[in-house]
């Protein structure tokens, strides 16, 4: 049997059910595992229990490619962490605070500084953040301006990046999917492909220099840069703004320097590269292990770098580094779980037989062509209402990438699409931790950077979701190219529309 029916969707719903609910990504996944074992054991709990633990889990961890995943997570947390606490980001922002003296300088220097900071999507909001405050207040423009370059620079910048951890917990799946379905394609190969078709992501990252170079802003956001500007106003009479974080509350920003932040940075890039070249990289494809290999070098030679920087400009002790060091590897537990557990699930879900029920549903019924653009509205829905990227991202692309096999839709189109529409939710649903940490970075009212910010979402969203249907006909990555043109036109059309029917300033939002 090829397929268990109906009963092979309940795992995968029963997920993102208990996800959207608890908004707890590591508790759906499990339970999704365990309901799927009880369906195969005939309801035996005890051996639905052990299968889950013996079957699905333990194998997961033991087996070499895995593993070597979970390592290079834990080396990029604990890097990311000596970043982070070093101050080397807010001592080059304050290098270069004499040459920012405008509303177009200010927006767009802090957007370069979320894309210098594209290794931490979480780390942006709080290193760039603080910085720019009193700046976007002096040239007069919004906090809840500052809060969607904040978010528009995390999470929608690292999707794209596949030498930190979202590029490796993302391969990782792509390439748990790839071995089951006895696909010889290259994980880190496909997931390069994909990058053209994040739509989603591309057009967020895009629009803040096109809103600040061009002075296009619409719907909320035109209001809250018009209060600011008219009035002075940080925030509205009944807002309740967000306490700024401080960048490196203990001192270590005073004595930082800027090496910390692009010596380290540099020492990754030569040591991953130069690795990488022996290998015939970039006219040769690398071996996945290879790559592995070469990337946890990298990281660990960059750590090692600033580490011996920090001590040289007594940022911190040498106890506290290595305490810093360590509690960056134990942040990444949470995304081991996660992973974990959704290559267990997947391959629960290949045993059901549940993408082979999906993709017969769907044949004869469903075009190829628009297969990437369902793809992307059922992750943008789920990515919304869980606040949570990468646990759509666990459930999505188990499913994604077989139907796309099955349908004869173009694949590489339907895993951006998965992409695309896990970042939708990750930069602007109210309950996503970049979008709370966007809002306390920039110190505004969470609700008004939601307000602000979403009608730039769903104009991107819609854009995206056109895109994926073109590129579903075409597949090809000038498709790109089109969106952005479509994005340029659209915001020119709204902020013209605005401005003529814009009304005098009023007491809120």
């Amino acid at each position: 049997m090829e397929h268990m029916g109906f009963v092979s969707l309940i795992p995968p719903l029963l997920a993102i059910v208990l996800a959207v609910l608890f908004r707890n990504v590591i508790i759906s996944l499990f339970v999704g595992i365990f309901t799927g074992l009880m369906i195969l054991s005939g309801g035996n709990p005890i051996a639905a229990t052990t299968g889950t633990i013996r079957d699905y889990i333990s194998p997961q961890l033991t087996d070499s490619y895995n593993a070597a995943v979970i390592v290079l997570l834990l080396f990029i947390g604990g890097f990311v962490s000596l970043v982070e606490h070093s101050g080397g980001g807010a001592a080059l922002a304050r290098r270069t605070m004499h040459l920012i003296d405008t509303r177009v300088k200010t927006q767009v220097s802090a957007w370069l500084g979320g894309l210098i900071i594209f290794f931490s999507d979480m780390g942006t909001p709080l290193i760039v953040g603080p910085v720019f405050e009193k700046l976007f207040d002096k040239v007069k423009v919004s906090r809840e301006k500052l809060a969607w370059v904040l978010d528009s620079t995390a999470s929608p910048v690292a999707i794209m990046i596949p030498f930190i951890g979202w590029g490796v917990y993302v391969m990782g799946l792509i390439r748990e999917e790839f071995q089951r379905l006895d696909i010889g394609a290259s994980e880190f190969t496909t997931f390069v492909q994909a990058i053209p078709f994040q739509f989603y992501a591309i057009l967020t990252v895009l629009a803040v220099p096109v809103v600040a170079l061009a002075g296009i802003d619409f719907g909320a956001m035109q209001r809250a840069d018009r209060r600011v500007r008219d009035t002075g106003a940080l925030s509205w009479p009944e807002s309740k703004p967000l306490r700024t974080i401080e960048p490196q509350a203990d001192g270590a920003a005073g004595e930082s320097h800027p090496m910390l932040i692009w010596l380290p940075l540099l020492v990754l890039f030569v040591t991953l590269f130069g690795l990488l070249i022996s290998y015939g990289f970039p006219f040769e494809s690398v071996p996945g292990s290879d790559f592995r290999v070469a990337l946890s070098t990298g990281y660990l030679f960059a750590a090692v770098v600033l580490i011996a920087l920090m001590i040289r400009f007594k940022v911190k002790r040498l106890g506290e580094i290595f305490d810093t060091y360590i509690a960056g590897m134990q942040k990444m537990v949470n995304v081991v779980l996660i992973l974990v557990l959704a290559w267990a699930l997947g391959s629960l879900l290949g045993e059901m037989g549940t993408a082979t029920y999906i993709v017969e549903l769907m044949e004869g019924n469903v075009p190829a062509f628009i297969v990437p653009a369902i793809i992307f509205l059922s992750a943008a829905v789920m990515s919304f209402a869980t606040g949570s990227s990468w646990g759509t991202f666990a459930i999505m692309l188990p499913l994604a990438i077989p139907m796309a096999i099955g349908l004869d839709a173009p694949m590489v189109v339907s895993i951006g699409a998965v992409l695309s529409g896990g970042i939708f939710g990750d930069h602007c649903s109210p309950i996503s931790d970049s979008t709370i940490l966007a809002s306390t970075g920039a110190g505004c009212d969470h609700i008004d950077h939601v307000r602000t910010q979403l009608p730039y979402s769903l104009t991107n969203a819609a854009i995206a979701l056109v895109s994926f249907v073109i590129a579903g006909i075409t597949e090809s990555s000038l498709t790109v190219l089109l969106s952005v043109v479509i994005m340029l036109a659209t915001f020119a059309v709204l902020s013209r529309r605005q401005q003529r029917q814009a009304p005098a300033v009023a007491a809120g939002p």
